[in-house]
């Protein structure tokens, strides 16, 4: 039995592989494959889609994504933290844009609804490629980075009401007034139903659903909720992608929230690949030849009023002229939002098929510019500084203060130089425990719902999420994060986090808490830089109080310890006997290591004194590395250096010679 769709879908995914692996090389973004492979599929091309209504289908389900994985990034907390660039910002970049698109295209004989509606279209900017292009070149928090971010998200919530407003521009209703206020009605009453869902009843069965502990439970439940308050949009007479919008906005302010996405983006990425596939099967290539002047000339009036306009929000908003110009070279481009709102002015025939193929054309072109302007956006920038502006404005403009305040900077908690933990057991409490009383940074990540609550009452910082999954690294900021404690019990799970956690920093310190000494290596193969079995460690612990009722010397007791880890525990695993002399000819083996020693007293040959007359590399043969005094690293050491009393040293050798030195300072 043959099944038309699944013909088109290899048809469709497989010229989007070929093509999208192609503009990896240029660096082009996924968005512009998709929408090429539908331009080759289409009826102007080759033809290949003899079932673009079922496709359209999938299209749909993919907005639906979109918009529920929007609703969930837009949480309400969120929005306030950067309250003044996204509403003001945003509002006035909108704001402009319509009005001057829209006088523009009356000059040129086009009807006023329409007029409005292409103000609607060239408005609405890409998130998708801008913001992964700032996250690529690390400038999603620079001063352009995050005026684009707060335009960029206020944009975002003002596409759905243009998708309601489309109907009535388009006058499928005689009287507006009595429209807009069904409209507003069948708002408030979904708003009171989403209200509902949010407080008490969304909660309360994912609190179940969690406890569960079924991931595929998780994953059905999270993708049912987002259909269901769709369904119910839709129901009303309202769309579907708002119902979706409202489901995120639902789940965004919940701790299940990231994991909710994690899960989510999969479904997101192949569907909305058919949205953008279906978009581009409509654009008509014989119209794009015969017209390609005009075309061009409106990508030049598209770049030259989103520029000017985005340019003179920024200096509303006191932004130096350095970041006026970068904002402007970065949301140029008309976006995703605007294909998917044209598709509802054609529905309404509020779009000419020639004005759609216009758009069509543009949109496709502004956004094949987006990467490379971006990646040339600071010497365009530069040159902009020195050409446009005459001396004395730029001096003036230069000496003006940034006066954006730093709250609405700190959009969301980022984590830096942290310490994240995986799992909220008896060893991640111990672990949280120590790093709060030592004021080290840190974050745990967590999945048992008994362990979270757990954790919140005693206000610990804790994500809601699997560890092995790219939106939960991200958002704990991995990539900037020292140190990785793997405290679960799962030997798979372990090795999926450390997989993905390398997948995004190779610096990291990864270590592993397992149960069996025979997961060291499969552990230290993925990427783990040391791994602790428990099996072993309570040996350990015996005899070492074995030897202490021995008289055996600390230090004794601490080097043999230190040589059995080093080994990876060979002398409790060795199956043949190994004789006392061998034992301790291993133990002479130099075991270098870096350690961090307090000096507590004066009474003594460091303290005061400079390194070469301490006698640090001569007699107890370490070496300095760097020096903390209070709360100032000293980190360019010379023999001359001083030590004084309550210093942190940072010093590099045997284990034997460090506690040598530690006794002398110490004791």
């Amino acid at each position: 039995m043959e099944i038309p769709l699944l013909k088109e879908i290899v048809i469709v995914l497989g010229i989007s592989i070929v093509i999208i692996l192609a503009f990896q090389k240029i660096k082009v973004p996924s968005i512009l494959g998709f929408l090429m492979a539908g331009i080759i599929v289409g009826p102007s091309a080759f033809n290949l889609l003899s079932s673009s209504h079922e496709v359209e289908l999938l299209s749909e389900i993919g907005i639906i994504f979109l918009l529920f994985i929007i609703g969930i990034e837009l949480s309400f907390s969120g929005l306030m933290k950067i309250r003044k660039t996204v509403f003001i910002g945003g509002g006035l970049q909108v704001g402009g844009t319509i009005l001057i698109t829209a006088l523009v295209s009356m000059a040129l004989g086009v009807e006023i609804n329409t007029a409005v509606f292409i103000g609607f279209l060239i408005s609405l900017s890409s998130t998708a490629i801008v913001l992964k292009m700032l996250q690529e070149k690390g400038e999603i928090e620079s001063p352009h980075g995050r005026v684009a971010l707060g335009i960029l998200i206020f944009q975002d919530i003002i596409v759905v009401p243009m998708m309601l407003l489309t109907p009535i521009l388009a006058g499928k209703s005689d009287n507006i007034g009595e429209t807009l206020l069904i409209l507003l009605v069948k708002l408030i009453g979904v708003g009171a139903v989403v209200f509902v869902l949010q407080r008490y009843i969304v909660p309360f069965v994912f609190k179940l659903v969690v406890k569960s502990k079924n991931r595929e439970l998780f994953i059905l439940t999270t993708i049912v909720f987002c259909f269901s308050v769709a369904w119910l949009t839709s129901s009303v007479g309202l769309s579907l992608a708002l119902g979706a919008f409202f489901a995120g906005l639902i789940i965004s302010e919940s701790e299940y929230s990231h994991q909710a996405t994690a899960n989510v983006l999969p479904f997101r990425e192949i569907f909305i690949s058919f949205f953008f596939i279906s978009v581009g099967s409509l654009l008509d290539l014989s119209f794009f030849i015969n017209n390609v002047v005009y075309i061009l000339l409106f990508v030049l009036a598209v770049l030259l009023i989103k520029m000017l306009v985005v340019a003179v929000v920024t200096f509303i908003l006191k932004t130096q002229p350095r970041t006026t110009f970068m904002s402007a070279l970065s949301i140029f481009q008309v976006g995703e939002f605007s294909l998917l709102l044209s598709t509802v002015g054609l529905q309404n025939d509020l779009l000419p098929n020639e004005l759609y193929q216009y758009f069509l054309s543009v949109s496709i072109i502004t956004m094949a510019l987006t990467p490379f302007i971006l990646q040339k956006s600071h010497g365009f920038s530069d040159f902009l500084l020195k050409a446009a502006i005459p001396k004395g404005v730029r001096k003036r403009l230069n000496n003006r203060k940034l006066e954006q305040s730093s709250s609405e900077v700190d959009q969301v908690q980022k984590w830096s130089d942290h310490v994240v933990i995986v799992g909220y057991g008896l060893n991640g409490q111990n672990i949280s425990r120590v790093t709060s009383h030592i004021d080290i940074p840190y974050v745990i990540v967590e999945m048992d719902y008994d362990a979270i609550a757990e954790a919140k009452r005693k206000n610990q910082p804790i994500v809601f999420g699997d560890a092995a999954d790219p939106e939960i690294l991200k958002h704990i900021n991995i990539q900037k994060a020292r140190v990785v404690v793997i405290a679960i019990s799962d030997p798979s799970a372990t090795k999926k986090i450390i997989s993905s956690v390398r997948l995004f920093s190779q610096t990291v310190y990864i270590i592993v808490r397992t149960r069996f000494v025979k997961e060291i290596d499969e552990n230290m193969k993925v990427g783990a830089d040391e791994v602790i079995p428990e099996e072993f460690e309570t040996s350990i612990e015996i005899f070492t109080r074995v030897l202490k009722q021995y008289m055996i010397t600390q230090s004794d007791i601490e080097n043999i310890v230190t040589s059995i880890r080093s080994y990876d525990y060979q002398m409790l695993t060795s199956i043949k006997p190994t004789s006392k002399n061998a034992m301790f000819q291993q133990l002479d083996i130099p075991n270098k290591e870096v350690a961090t020693l307090h000096v507590q007293h004066g009474d003594n040959d460091i303290a005061g004194k400079s390194i070469v007359d301490s006698g640090m590399g001569k007699k107890y043969n370490v070496t300095v590395l760097a020096i903390k005094r209070g709360r100032k690293y000293i980190s360019e050491i010379q023999p001359t250096t001083k030590i004084e009393i309550d210093d942190l040293v940072y010093i590099f050798g045997t284990s034997q010679d460090i506690n040598t030195l530690n006794k002398v300072i110490k004791f």
